[in-house]
């Protein structure tokens, strides 16, 4: 199909859709965009570049991963290349009029030859977009009907979710890939098309646009990291003193501007794909940009954080039971908040929140300026992790603080995985792990665990180890001394890259660590990072004073 067709059906000095320039040459990658398009019926329309326009079809009911699924997907005109980037609205009365939303975004790989493919009806590839990932195909229906129907169809991969129901899929991901507006959003905002520029704008959102995608993106730049907490033996003590509950997911740095959100890990990745209910609440709020501290987590039916069921969720894509608990606030409206007090700061937040009633999924973090060891010894009993204690006039600063404090009920940390052990019985993928931490510069054993898998997460674990094989071993033997000598012959080694989050009772003198339960991946942190952690034995001076190591800070913010 030519682009005459796409011009013939559609006036330009009406309709917002970019007009056909000249046709591009496919690059060395070639994209994809999926659209939900809210015309005389919603669907889906899904578009792969193709010799310098977008092959088209409309997927009524929207893409499933279920493999069982055949949805019908009608083939409609090439559209040019810059529609790939094209949300807002087609007025009504014109061809296709309604709400156009980026639902999805990325790469695809074809595997066999594309021209015959089109000729046979029958087109093989790998998509690579924020949402769509894996194998997939779309085979022509032989039917008596002018148009060209044909089905899109999930094949069988480990990103397949026989499970999960297509519409549930639908519902997490309802707000724009590019964005983060929901259809009522792009609705109400009138985008027309900018030629020149190549982007939506009009009078009433040039504003938004320069201080959505570009600002939140400066923003990101501008707070590049977080403030961490220094681990210590028992909760600090004195009237300057707040504490808070220690929450067992992911640190995020939220970033909102225009609506444009931005969710980063303690490490700079970009996680605002894996956390899409929390990146819509934050293009919620209540202000023009803000920067946010908070976390990623799970909760169970007592409200305590559980790190593996943040896994799991993660894994199963049940991302509408995800929240993060907010607990500071660096920035808001162009200011910056990080030069005033803790409770200031926590202060704004908390009003913040209140007046962003659509916000859900974000939740303001409380905390007690009570008694610090008392709040750790309710937190223990309720098998919670531990608390945060904070000096309440603080500034927020970057990197480990000791006017942040962290007190733990158990023993609990970050290790490298640097091996693993096929089970023996029990049709298990994982019998155990083996893991390392850094001395220094050098590398060192620390042990192995066997518990804590479920059979789900032992599959998907050893299937990404696999790929990590090490031609050579990490340790050699007089390093393992209490791993025997058959045992040692037997073990799969990896590069030390992937950490993991291990529960545990305590060190050994050898520096190993006993009783250790798998809590989950960590692909948040650096390898490099992962040392034996001690926490520093505090002394509780007077009032706004403490000890750590033998030495009192009077002033922890410095």
């Amino acid at each position: 199909m030519a682009l005459d067709e796409y011009k013939r059906k559609r006036d330009f000095k009406k309709t917002a859709e970019p007009a056909p320039g000249r046709r591009k040459k496919s690059g060395k990658k070639l994209s994809f965009v999926i659209q939900k398009h809210d015309a005389t019926r919603l669907h889906y329309d899904f578009r792969l570049e193709w010799k310098g326009v977008l092959l088209s079809w409309a997927v009524t009911r929207g893409p499933s991963l279920n493999p069982k699924d055949k949805r019908l997907a009608v083939r409609t005109e090439d559209h040019p290349i810059a529609y790939g980037d094209f949300e807002g609205i087609i007025p009504e009365g014109e061809y296709g009029g309604g709400t156009v939303m980026l639902w999805d975004q990325g790469e695809w790989l074809p595997e066999n030859d594309i021209s015959e493919g089109l000729k046979k009806g029958s087109l093989k590839f790998t998509l690579k977009g924020a949402r769509l990932q894996g194998k997939w195909a779309l085979v022509r229906m032989h039917t008596p009907d002018k148009r060209e129907n044909w089905l899109l169809i999930k094949e069988k991969d480990e990103y397949a979710n026989i499970r999960k129901k297509a519409e549930t899929f639908l519902d997490e991901w309802s707000f724009s890939v590019a964005s983060g507006r929901k259809m009522e959003g792009i609705a109400k905002s009138q985008n027309t098309w900018s030629s020149k520029k190549g982007k939506k704008e009009t009078a009433s959102t040039k504003a938004k646009s320069k201080t959505g995608a570009a600002d939140v993106k400066k923003l990101a730049k501008k707070f590049s990291g977080v403030q961490l907490a220094t681990l210590v033996d028992k909760p600090p003590q004195g009237k300057n003193w707040i504490h808070e509950i220690k929450f067992d997911g992911y640190r995020l740095l939220g970033l909102v501007s225009g609506g444009h959100v931005i969710l980063k890990t303690r490490n700079g990745l970009d996680w605002t794909e894996k956390f899409p209910a929390i990146a819509q609440s934050l293009s919620q709020i209540n202000a023009k940009d803000a920067v946010i501290d908070m976390e990623a987590v799970i909760t169970d039916e007592k409200g305590r954080t559980s790190f593996q069921g943040l896994q799991n969720a993660l894994r199963e894509k049940e991302n509408e039971r995800i929240v993060a608990y907010a607990f500071d606030l660096l920035y808001i409206d162009g200011k910056d908040m990080t030069g005033l007090g803790l409770l200031e700061r926590k202060e704004k937040l908390g009003s913040l929140l209140k007046k962003s009633k659509n916000a859900a999924s974000i939740l303001y973090s409380d905390h007690i300026a009570q008694d610090g060891e008392k709040m750790l010894a309710n937190s223990c009993k309720m098998d919670l992790e531990g608390i945060i204690s904070k000096d309440a006039n603080s500034k927020y600063s970057t990197g480990r603080q000791k006017n942040w404090l962290k007190s733990k009920c158990t023993k609990r940390q970050e290790f490298i995985i640097i091996g693993m052990m096929a089970a023996r019985s029990g049709g298990r993928d994982l019998g155990a792990l083996y893991l390392g931490y850094y001395k220094g510069r050098k590398l060192s054993y620390a042990g192995k665990v066997g518990t804590g898998f479920t059979m789900k997460s032992a599959e998907d674990l050893a299937k990404k180890l696999k790929k990590m094989k090490s031609e050579k071993s990490i340790f050699i033997r007089n390093e393992m001394e209490d791993v025997p000598v058959q045992e040692y012959k037997s073990i799969h080694w990896v590069k030390p890259e992937l950490l993991c989050e291990i529960e545990f009772t305590e060190w050994t003198d050898s520096e190993h660590i006993r009783h250790p339960s798998f809590q989950g991946l960590r692909e948040d942190k650096s390898a490099k990072a992962v040392k034996h952690e001690t926490p520093e034995k505090i002394k509780p001076v007077s009032s706004g004073k403490l000890i750590l190591e033998g030495v009192e800070i009077t002033h922890p913010e410095r």
